[in-house]
């Protein structure tokens, strides 16, 4: 995703640039290169050992020696001009992308907008409204300036945050002890269709759409035993929050764009622990996929995918109380027994809304180390005596 060209080595440290409509921050850039040119042709000449040669062939090679540091030095100049990449680059240079929902740097949504970033991508974030103080505040203070390394050694850049709560489409929508709270004091143009607003009055059209939301106030219950305003609540935040999205910002999303959604195995599998109608909010999340690719294909030519991805230690899932037990049951039962890294998220994330996966619409990609395709669980005592390979983890 990044070149580094054989004659400069360039390591760049960049403080973010972000604002938000509660307030607005701004730092500067400082670059660090260095030059080897020289050095590469000097080893060059060193190396050529001409002065065993004769006379005429010392003044020849000399000769040759200068076209060559000519020509050596243009293609140097070349390769670090256009620095092409070998083999097939995600590039997402020129694009922009509005990410709904990161407000930390431990989440799949920090690791998406990290990757868009690497491939080139600008990044606008939507942050859920209460967090949004404190993620800033960390951010301004360089508290995720670690987590922020990119790959070619530079920090990712959020150029813009925006004030979001997706379980209100509008501000008629907004009951008024919410609007009234004080943890939403001081912030404005919050809901979905004024964040929409205001990212086309501050960029006029973005290309990547990714929804990083969930909620559900009662996800520790059975499903037996949740409320009907739990379910609710669960499916309007986790599910149609996504369709509230994409219906306010297919508008200005540039025809060949993308959108993603992140879902989760208990959509289509059994999970206890894992209720509160959160699997119901998955399920329809996924069926809202296949759905929403035709009718935004169709209008802008929007590809619309999701991503099951595995269990993640984030703090999100520490909330539901039982993340360490089913990360365990993963390096115990999936084909690949290693611990789902963030990265491997947005990596995939990457690709999905590139121009290599022009022909993927409607689709749930499985990011979880193959534990989807498994049909039991290989640390049941009844399959004691099977010869089956276990790394120790």
């Amino acid at each position: 995703m990044a070149a580094i060209a054989a004659s400069t080595l360039q390591l760049a440290t960049t403080r973010p640039y972000f604002s938000s409509s509660c307030r607005v921050f701004k730092a500067g850039a400082t670059t660090f290169g260095s030059n080897s040119k020289q050095a590469s042709l000097a080893k060059l000449t060193s190396a050529s050992h001409i002065s065993f040669l004769p006379p005429p062939l010392v003044q020849n090679f000399k000769s040759w020696s200068v076209k060559l540091n000519k020509f050596a030095t243009k293609a140097m100049s070349e390769s670090s001009d256009s620095k092409q990449v070998p083999g097939l680059p995600i590039d997402l240079k020129g694009k922009r992308a509005f990410i709904a929902g990161v407000a930390d740097d431990n989440g799949y949504g920090w690791a998406i907008a990290k990757s868009l970033a690497a491939a080139g991508a600008e990044i606008l974030v939507g942050t859920w409204v209460p967090a949004l103080n404190i993620f800033e505040t960390s951010l301004r203070r360089g508290k995720f300036d670690e987590s922020r390394a990119l790959p070619d050694g530079s920090l990712m850049k959020i150029t813009k945050i925006y004030p979001l709560d997706a379980v209100y489409d509008n501000p008629e929508d907004v009951p008024e002890d919410v609007k009234t709270n004080k943890r939403y004091a001081g912030c404005s143009n919050w809901t979905v269709q004024e964040a929409a607003e205001s990212v086309k009055q501050d960029f006029g059209s973005i290309d990547i759409l990714v929804h990083s939301l969930a909620n559900g106030p009662e996800v520790t219950k059975p499903l037996l035993e949740t409320s009907r305003k739990g379910y609710l609540a669960a499916v309007s935040a986790s599910s149609y929050s996504y369709v509230s999205l994409l219906k306010h910002f297919l508008p200005i999303m540039n025809p060949g764009g993308s959108s993603i959604s992140l879902t989760y195995i208990a959509s289509e599998r059994i999970i206890p622990g894992y209720g509160g109608g959160m699997s119901s909010a998955k399920a329809a999340l996924e069926s809202d996929t296949r759905v929403l690719a035709f009718e935004a294909g169709r209008k802008r030519k929007i590809r619309v995918n999701t991503i099951s991805a595995g269990p993640l230690r984030s703090r999100a899932a520490k909330a539901i109380g039982f993340i360490d037990m089913m990360i365990e049951y993963s390096l115990a039962n999936a084909p690949l027994q290693k611990e789902l890294s963030a990265d491997e998220v947005g990596n995939t994330a990457a690709f999905l809304v590139s121009p290599l996966a022009s022909a993927i619409t409607g689709a749930v990609i499985y990011v979880d180390n193959g534990l989807n395709a498994m049909g039991m669980g290989l640390d049941s005592p009844i399959l004691k005596d099977l010869n089956i390979p276990k790394d120790k983890h």
